[in-house]
Parts: structure tokens; C-alpha cells; sequence
């Protein structure tokens, strides 16, 4: 078997654990005398562990431009959320793994030996992450409840993917929001964005009105007496602000304040975003995620 170092981040990538880990905790003891099948789902599931860096995903345009990928970690082998959600006490009742590499697959696999009690409570699936959601999220979730996160490796969610965690109406989706290593990055200062770049842009947005929201044309007077426009582009704050308003469209409770996850530079990669399926259970899971949050913020 391939070295199963799974290499992703730096700090940040520590701080968006923690929050998970404790949220998985409180998730599990919540539910513990309801009837239903808990399942925690964990898409880009990777090896299961991570150590210093992870390595970018060949057809992801954030391979030249993303630099803040490879950040070092201060820990040289840590656990991944695979891991700690397999640690997490009270148990779930299944386990769901989604990796497209099969290598990385493969590592998933060595976790049913490390944690032999919960064996027969994993299922991995190799494939398209998208793909594999969007089905089952199409099964009936009357009786079953989850927790899912979506930690991509930078723009590979797609908006319908996420359309079909709302429409369970049974989720408590955690999701990473590229917004500085990705979304801002491909919004160019000039506002002209090549076809693939938009058409990335819509399929993580899932609209193609985004362009209208984040530029904005101004008329500045000249010394000369005649105007001159300007394309002024939205700041990360503004492109946050409407991802959370989009989430807020589908989900019936989204955390107002997601997390920010930075790099040593300071600089904001990432949004640790909260949005809940369930209307009976928001409230307190709304509660309990937006206290998290403020630990990264």
C-alpha cells in the first residue's frame, strides 16, 4: 500500500478540525436516545489522516494559482476528520467516506483494521464527490439524520450538490467556502474572467448572476470635464456575504457568522460555513455551531 501521508494546510486545517470534532460530539450525544440512523458523511475524505501538506487535485485551475495549499503544519502526522469522526463517542450508527483517488481509498480502507469495533459501520466509495451525494441524497431520509462535511480541495463543490443536502431536510452540513483561495481569485480586478474560469464560478454558485453582485461600474468626473467608468470588484466580505444569502435560500437555518480560516499571512482561504436540513432540530443546532464558529474567527 501507497504512504498513506495525506498532506493539506497549515494551522487553519487544525482550527477547522477542532470545530468539527467538537460538533460531531455534541451531534451524537444529542441524539442518542432518538430513533434515527446517524450517519456522519465525509466527502474529499482524503486518507483519513493528514500530515504537513496535501497535494492539489491535477484538474483544479487552483493548482498554479493557490499557493496556500501547501502551507506547513506545525504537527507532522495528524488525524484527519475521517479519523476523529471515527473517535467520536457516542458513535454513529454508519460511517460514509467519498474519495475520488483510489490510492486514497485504499488508506480508507486501513481504517476499518484500526477501529475493527466500527468495521462494519463504514462504507467507502470511490468516485466523483458530486456525484456520489447528489445520490444519496436522492434515498428516503425520513428515518436517518447526518452530519456531512464537505471539505473540498478547493472548488470542486458544486452548488446542485449542495441544492440536494438542503433537500433531504435530515443534514447539518459543514462546508468549506473557497473564498480567498478560490472565488476571489478567480475574479479578476478587471472583471475579465475566461469562459472556464465562469464557468466554474457557476456551477459553485449556481447562478450566473454572480457577476452583476461582485462588480459594479462606476462613473468617476474627470479634470477634463467628460466621465470615465470604472469596474469596481466586490470585496471577500460582500462575496462571503452572498454565498451565506444563498445558502440561506435552500437551508432552513444557516449560521450568520461562518469561520475564517487564514493562512500565517493572516489572509482569509477559506469560510467554515453551517447550514441545518432539519426545522425541528435548528435551533439548537444553530446554538451550538455559531458558539463554534467564534473560536475561528
Amino acid at each position: 500500500m501507497p504512504d498513506r501521508k495525506h498532506q493539506f494546510g497549515g494551522e487553519w486545517t487544525t482550527r477547522k478540525l477542532e470545530v468539527l470534532a467538537k460538533y460531531l460530539q455534541t451531534y451524537t450525544t444529542a441524539l442518542k436516545n432518538t430513533p434515527f440512523h446517524k450517519l456522519y458523511i465525509d466527502a474529499f475524505a482524503g486518507t483519513g489522516y493528514r500530515d504537513a501538506r496535501r497535494d492539489n487535485e491535477e484538474d483544479s485551475p487552483q493548482n498554479t494559482l493557490f499557493p496556500d495549499l501547501v502551507e506547513p503544519e506545525p504537527q507532522s502526522f495528524l488525524d484527519g476528520s475521517a479519523s476523529l469522526a471515527l473517535q467520536t463517542e457516542p458513535q454513529f450508527d454508519q460511517y460514509i467516506f467519498i474519495e475520488r483517488s483510489p490510492d486514497r481509498c485504499a488508506h480508507l480502507e486501513s481504517l476499518k483494521s484500526e477501529f475493527p469495533g466500527l468495521a462494519n459501520k463504514v462504507d467507502i466509495h470511490q468516485g466523483d464527490a458530486n456525484a456520489k451525494i447528489q445520490d444519496l441524497c436522492a434515498k428516503d431520509w425520513r428515518s436517518n439524520r447526518a452530519v456531512l462535511f464537505l471539505d473540498p480541495y478547493g472548488m470542486q463543490v458544486e452548488w446542485e450538490t449542495i441544492k440536494a443536502i438542503a433537500q433531504t431536510k435530515a443534514i447539518d452540513l459543514w462546508l468549506l467556502f473557497p473564498l480567498g483561495i478560490g472565488v476571489n481569485r478567480l475574479l479578476t480586478k478587471s472583471g475579465d474572467i475566461s469562459k472556464s474560469w465562469r464557468r466554474r464560478l457557476d456551477l459553485l454558485l449556481g447562478t450566473e448572476n454572480w457577476y452583476d453582485e461582485f462588480y459594479k461600474v462606476e462613473t468617476m468626473p474627470t479634470l477634463f470635464g467628460d466621465d470615465k467608468e470604472r469596474v469596481v470588484k466586490a470585496t471577500m466580505e460582500t462575496i462571503g456575504r452572498y454565498f451565506t444569502n444563498r445558502l440561506k435560500g435552500i437551508f432552513v437555518g444557516v449560521a450568520e457568522e461562518p469561520g475564517i480560516l487564514r493562512n500565517s499571512a493572516n489572509n482569509p482561504l477559506y469560510l467554515l460555513c453551517f447550514a441545518v436540513g432539519n426545522e425541528r432540530g435548528k435551533d439548537i443546532a444553530l446554538r451550538i455551531a455559531q458558539h463554534l464558529l467564534k473560536e475561528v474567527r
